[in-house]
């Protein structure tokens, strides 16, 4: 059985357990990995995700009464509020993903019935691989769906995902994650514009294996300086006087430094450069420009090192390793929101043993243990498994 049927078989088997009955629906939604543009989604800019074949599985039956009962077989937890009740921050991270959905429909008044839910899921937790997004892309669906909310398209349940984020969980997170889980095509990368959510497939060129390198370093947003840096990119908007830092050129950005603060102003080179290597990138893999794809994901990684600040040793040290090896017939950079997490490469199909060989000899994580790398393939977005 492959991995996608033991995961469904797992929660299927915790959702009979609990409830004494086969669920109606089951939804996956993938989780992604960012090939480039980071931090530049919530500025209103473009990045370059892709769906990765791990998943968060849903399985749902609606109920009787006023109660959604709610089972995370990952870790052995339950959950039950009202259908009516207002959205009660809770200690268990995960339980404010199901509860922020919930009133994320609410708020935008649709009234959901009770159900019972059993959650579950592969992808790595604390890597920047968007398990949370996956989580509220898959409940969204399935709330929809059993509900009957059948003008809710896939964009909408993105929009409905990153309103629990920012308005209930407490992470101010951009569209991308929500979007690329909800949306993307097996087999591509997806161009997004944050600000007008229109995008574009971009074949990832099949000379190129995706492997994701798991740096040992877990990583939480709402914790980290996520937070920190979106506030950052707002002063300096306000100080060229633009809605988000998407409007501004590198030239308009140097011409109008004046008395912004360096940070601020180091926070803002990134995101303007990077915006322009995520265009870059999607050319390059459409005319297969091995070495404009590896110049440009390792300046978005000093970018990140540099202006943004969001690496760290272990990460760098990565980084460099996978360099040395594959040089420019492929790419490497830090992925996800920073201070901790993966490293993605695009690895030619030849250097991938060389790759895993000397990451496994070279570099140890901070407790001790070794990497863990994840050959990834590119995925579709949420999809209806069973119905």
């Amino acid at each position: 059985m492959d991995r996608r049927g033991q995961l469904i078989n797992r929660v299927t088997q915790s959702f009979e357990a609990n409830f004494g009955q086969s669920p109606q629906l089951i939804i996956s939604a993938p989780g992604r990995v960012n090939l480039i543009g980071e931090h530049t989604d919530y500025n209103d800019g473009f990045v370059l995700p892709c769906a990765i074949d791990h998943e968060t599985i849903v399985a749902i039956s609606p109920t009787q009464g006023e109660l959604v009962d709610v089972i995370a077989c990952d870790y052995d937890q339950q959950d039950q509020f009202g259908i009516n009740s207002a959205f009660e921050h809770q200690t268990d991270e995960w339980k404010n993903h199901v509860r922020g959905v919930a009133a994320s429909f609410k708020a935008r008044g649709l009234n959901i019935a009770s159900a019972r839910i059993a959650i579950g899921g592969n992808i790595p937790q604390g890597a920047g691989l968007s398990s949370s997004a996956s989580v509220s892309v898959a409940l969204g669906k399935a709330i929809a769906t059993v509900n009957g909310f059948d003008d809710i398209d896939e964009t909408q349940l993105a929009l409905i995902a990153q309103q629990s984020e920012n308005d209930f969980v407490g992470c101010a997170c951009g569209i991308m994650d929500q979007l690329a889980s909800a949306r993307a095509v097996d087999g591509h990368a997806m161009l997004l514009d944050c600000r007008s959510l229109d995008f574009e497939p971009i074949a990832i060129p099949e000379e190129l294996s995706l492997l994701i390198i798991h740096s040992g370093v877990k990583r939480g947003l709402v914790d980290s300086a996520y937070n920190e840096r979106r506030e950052q990119c707002e002063t300096a908007a306000r100080h060229f006087g633009v809605s988000a830092l998407r409007d501004l050129d590198e030239q308009r950005l140097k011409d109008g430094k004046g008395d912004l603060d360096d940070v601020s102003y180091r926070r803002a080179r990134h995101v303007v450069t990077e915006n322009k290597r995520v265009l870059d990138t999607a050319e390059a893999f459409k005319a297969k420009d091995f070495q404009a794809i590896s110049k440009l994901m390792s300046a978005s990684h000093q970018s990140m090192r540099d202006d943004f600040e969001i690496t760290l040793p272990a990460i760098d040290q990565l980084v460099e390793l996978v360099a040395r090896i594959i040089g420019d017939s492929g790419g490497v950079r830090m992925t996800g929101g920073g201070f901790g997490g993966c490293v993605v490469a695009l690895v030619p199909h030849e250097e991938i043993q060389a790759v895993e060989t000397a990451v496994a000899t070279e570099y140890v994580t901070p407790d001790g243990t070794p990497a863990i790398i994840y050959r990834c393939k590119p995925a579709n977005g949420v999809t209806i498994v069973k119905s």
